[in-house]
Formats: C-alpha cells, sequence, structure tokens
C-alpha cells in the first residue's frame, strides 16, 4: 500500500478564518507559536494543536521539569480567549473546580458563582494530585460541555478545551486517574527529555527571558471553531472505518490487553486522524494519519494485564504490534 508521502495531495478546499488565513496557515500559526518555547518537542506540539482542532481534551503527562506546563499554557496563550488555570491539589473540593451558590442577602436568593472551569481553555496542573471525587467534577465539563450545580445546568463557552498536566503514577502523592476520566481526554502526549542541542537552545532562550510572558495569540476562538467544524466534514472512507473497527477488536481479543478499544476510543481515533488529515492539506483521511495517532489517541484508554508491564514503553509495544498485524482492507481506502 502507498504511503501517505507516495499519494498526491490534493488540496483542501479553502476554508478562512476571520482574517483570510486558511486552516493550515492557522494550524501552523499555532505550532510556531508554542514551539517558541517549547524546545526539541516538535511532534509534541503538533499533536497537542491536533487535539486543539480536533475538538478535545488533552492530557500531558511526564516526569516534572521536561515542560508540560509551559506546553499547556502556550498552548492557551496562542488562543486569544477566555483562560483559567487549576492547580490541583489534595484538599481542592469539587466546588472549588465548578462554582458554587451564594446566598445574596439584598435578593433573598441563591446567586450562582461560577468557577475556573468556565473559560474556554482550562489548564489543570497535575491533576492527579487531587482525590478522585474532585477529579468526578471534570466528566460532566469534558464529556457534555455543561455544569451541573444544584439541579441547575451551565453551558460552557464554545470553544472549550481542558489542558491537563500529570506527573507518572508511581510518584509519591499522586492519585490514578480513572478510566472514566482518561477516557474524556482525546490524547495523551509525552515530552521527555531533550536532545543536548535542543537543550544549549533553552538554556540560551529562557536564561536571559521567559518566553511565556512575551507570547502574543495568533488564533481566536471562531478560528479555533471554524478549523474543528472543517475537520469534522473531512471524508473517512469506509474500508478505514472498517480499519478502525478492527483495530478496537484486536485491542479487545490481544492476550497483554485487559481492556481494550471501547467504541469512544474507535470514535476518538476517527476524529483526531480527521483533524491531522485537514492540517496536513487533505480533505479525506489515509491509513497513515490513524497510524500516527494510534499511540496518543488509545494508548492511555488501554489497561494491561499485568500491573508492572503497564509503562509508557510495554504499551507502545503492544499499539505498534497491533497496528502491524491489522491489514487495511482497501489498497484504495484513501478515498471510496
Amino acid at each position: 500500500m502507498k504511503t501517505s508521502e507516495e499519494l498526491p495531495l490534493p488540496q483542501m478546499a479553502t476554508i478562512e478564518g476571520a482574517d483570510g488565513r486558511s486552516v493550515s496557515e492557522m494550524f501552523d500559526a499555532i505550532v510556531r507559536n508554542v514551539d517558541s518555547v517549547i524546545h526539541g518537542n516538535s511532534l509534541s506540539v503538533r499533536h497537542a494543536v491536533t487535539c486543539l482542532v480536533a475538538g478535545g481534551h488533552l492530557l500531558i503527562e511526564d516526569v516534572p521539569g521536561v515542560g508540560k506546563t509551559s506546553l499547556g499554557k502556550a498552548l492557551a496563550a496562542s488562543i486569544d480567549s477566555r483562560q483559567r488555570r487549576i492547580q490541583f491539589t489534595s484538599d481542592l473540593l469539587p466546588s472549588d473546580v465548578t462554582g458554587v451558590s451564594v446566598f445574596d442577602r439584598d435578593t433573598s436568593k441563591f446567586e450562582f458563582r461560577p468557577g475556573p472551569i468556565f473559560a474556554n481553555i482550562v489548564l489543570g496542573d497535575e491533576i492527579n494530585r487531587t482525590p478522585p471525587k474532585t477529579q468526578s467534577a471534570l466528566l460532566e465539563a469534558m464529556e457534555e460541555r455543561q455544569v451541573t450545580v444544584e439541579g441547575t445546568t451551565y453551558p460552557l463557552p464554545e470553544p472549550f478545551m481542558v489542558i491537563a498536566t500529570q506527573n507518572p503514577q508511581e510518584h509519591d502523592g499522586t492519585y490514578p486517574l480513572p478510566i472514566s476520566q482518561l477516557d474524556r481526554f482525546l490524547m495523551r502526549v509525552h515530552l521527555g527529555y531533550p536532545d543536548p542541542a535542543e537543550e544549549v537552545g533553552l538554556l540560551n532562550t529562557h536564561g536571559s527571558l521567559e518566553p511565556l510572558e512575551h507570547l502574543r495569540p495568533v488564533a481566536t476562538p471562531k478560528d479555533v471553531v471554524t478549523m474543528t467544524e472543517a475537520a469534522r466534514r473531512v471524508h473517512c472512507s469506509p474500508p478505514l472505518q472498517r480499519y478502525l473497527v478492527d483495530l478496537a477488536n484486536a485491542s479487545r481479543s490481544h492476550p497483554a490487553i485487559s481492556l481494550g478499544m471501547s467504541p469512544r476510543a474507535t470514535l476518538s481515533l476517527q476524529r483526531a486522524s480527521r483533524a491531522w488529515a485537514l492540517l496536513h492539506g487533505r480533505d479525506f483521511v489515509l491509513p497513515d494519519d490513524i497510524k500516527a495517532l494510534a499511540l496518543p489517541v488509545i494508548g492511555h484508554r488501554m489497561e494491561l494485564r499485568s500491573a508492572r508491564s503497564g509503562s509508557r514503553d510495554q504499551i507502545a509495544g503492544v499499539v505498534a504490534e497491533i497496528l502491524s498485524k491489522v491489514p487495511v482492507l482497501d489498497s484504495n481506502s484513501s478515498r471510496t
């Protein structure tokens, strides 16, 4: 089968933002903006922006000090929108996230005071340092884009994205995210350590100034909505949809996996692949799009049978094995 590099890439129909830029131009502008802060992690940055365009939520997991919070802040700062930050701690309450009703003596009525979840981009720092009860306050917001407090439902603004960071579970003072919470994140990315040359550049850049302080927005909420709507219209052919289902079935029957891909995971992989294709100038999905995003989209949604084998490398190996064994049914599956 031909790869995406070998196939001709038709030009995507021109879809412009508020300032006349195309989708690809808006995407590149956001990537460049974030890259000016995050050094040596271009693929992770592109994955993060893809998650934004796909209308999903992003989980950034890695050891302390590699730039997890900086990536979240840089992505948020690149969009001229309402942003809020939540520092998750062991004593944080659900009402500290969603908001609370306060009695107003002047009107003799309860008045709802929105919490930090009411923003376009919410940065949740160290989400796994708060107990499961507080983590659960995000479930309705992330899935249904609304918050219910004391029987009253409040819609969240559009676009709405949660960017959460977490340390590896083996670190002290962390709570494992429940699978229902992990399933709400469209993608999980890792940063890792930069190579020596990139780390030298990091010392030069961050040694004299703080790049985040000089970062300026390069897109608006309307631009994000435009890109998200365009991504939803990207064509995913029936053979590729069958390929997605075959990947899910392979994960459910794999001997090393105790919990495979759910139907939500299959839908999420299709949604992310459509955004990835759009950002590469195509109005249709290729098998390579699915393969490129399989690990960041489904890796955190699966559980391995051995608790000791649940490391990032082990999961990556299992995902790679599934991709290598599941064939695409039709060599012309990019468009039918």
